[in-house]
């Protein structure tokens, strides 16, 4: 039976994104499947983040995913995220940016009235279920991404460029090395560059 990786993403963050792309590159060199699960970074800094126009367009754009979870199943996050990861990050447009959510729900061939979601607080209580069941797995000191496989959960990788073919399986078995050694926590260095998206 092919294991699978939950994954906890909020689509604002570039370091999320890098490393969903590097899991689906994982997905084709190694027997392991995804499973896209939404956190959020509005929600995970809502104690200390000023409410302001930016941190509701977060709110929003994770609430909108969670709807279209709601309405059409597990499956429709993939396509809406990397759909809005494309325009977000690779465009270079941002959260901010004219058109984002409308033309990437209609790229994952999703209703526009998913829209609605972004300013109500209707689908909140889901929401916030899905991004509390990532971080009670890895402790609240993390952000985004999150992967949870075989009983063990991390935060990160946070890499770039995202690993390509064998070199992402490689990456693969070095994490679920250190991961599976008990008492292990903790490998981090200084980022030294920004996001490379290829």
């Amino acid at each position: 039976m092919t294991p699978t990786a939950d994954f906890w993403f909020d689509p604002a963050c570039p370091w999320a994104w890098m490393t969903s792309r590097w899991m689906l590159e994982v997905e084709q060199v190694r027997d392991v499947r995804t499973a896209w699960h939404v956190m959020s970074l509005a929600i995970l800094n809502e104690e200390r983040d000023e409410h302001d126009a930016n941190w509701l367009r977060k709110l929003g754009l994770v609430r909108v995913l969670i709807a279209a979870e709601q309405a059409h199943g597990n499956d429709a996050l993939l396509p809406l995220y990397t759909a809005l990861g494309n325009r977000i990050h690779v465009e270079g447009r941002g959260i901010n940016g004219d058109g984002v959510l409308e033309e990437s729900l209609a790229e994952a061939g999703l209703p526009a009235s998913l829209l609605e979601a972004a300013t109500t607080d209707q689908y909140d209580e889901a929401l916030r279920k899905s991004h509390r069941e990532g971080m009670e797995l890895v402790g609240m000191e993390v952000g985004t991404p999150i992967i949870s496989v075989e009983d063990t959960a991390f935060f990160g990788p946070v890499v770039t460029p995202a690993p390509k073919g064998e070199a992402a399986g490689k990456l693969w078995d070095g994490v679920r090395l250190v991961a599976a050694t008990d008492g292990f926590f903790e490998l981090k260095r200084t980022r030294d560059r920004e996001p490379v998206f290829e």
